[in-house]
C-alpha cells in the first residue's frame, strides 16, 4: 500500500515562511506527477502547485511567485516552500500523487498524504 507522509505545517505570522515536506514509504518504485493541495474552512479542496517527473512545475495564481514546489526523485519526498505568507494561505495542505507505482509493480491512482495544518496569523 502506498503512504504519502507530509510534515512542516505550523503556525507563522504573515510575512513569514514554511517548508513542507512529503515522503513516499519505502516501497515505492516510481512516483508520476507529485502536488500539493490545500483546503481552508468552509471551501473546496484546491490546487496550490504541482511537479511532473521531469520537474516540469505549474501553481496556483494565488501563490505564483510566492511558493516553490520541488521534488527529489531519490528520496521520493516533494517540497513546498512558501514565502510571504498571507492569513488566505490558512488551510489544511494535503500532498498528492496520480499514480505510484511499487518494486513489486503494482500501481496505485491518486493517492492522497494525511494532510498538514498551516496557519498564518495577522
Amino acid at each position: 500500500q502506498v503512504q504519502l507522509v507530509g510534515s512542516g505545517g505550523g503556525l507563522v505570522q504573515a510575512g513569514g515562511s514554511l517548508r513542507l515536506s512529503c515522503t513516499a514509504s519505502e516501497r515505492i518504485f516510481s512516483i508520476n506527477v507529485m502536488a500539493w493541495y490545500r483546503q481552508a474552512p468552509g471551501k473546496e479542496r484546491e490546487l496550490v502547485a504541482a511537479i511532473t517527473r521531469a520537474y516540469s512545475t505549474n501553481y496556483a495564481d494565488s501563490v505564483t511567485g510566492r511558493f516553490t514546489i520541488s521534488r527529489d526523485n531519490a528520496k521520493k519526498t516533494v517540497y513546498l516552500q512558501m514565502n510571504s505568507l498571507k492569513p488566505e494561505d490558512t488551510a489544511v495542505y494535503y500532498c498528492y500523487t496520480d499514480r505510484a507505482t511499487l518494486v513489486g509493480g503494482a500501481t496505485y491512482y491518486e493517492v492522497w498524504g494525511q494532510g498538514t495544518l498551516v496557519t498564518v496569523s495577522s
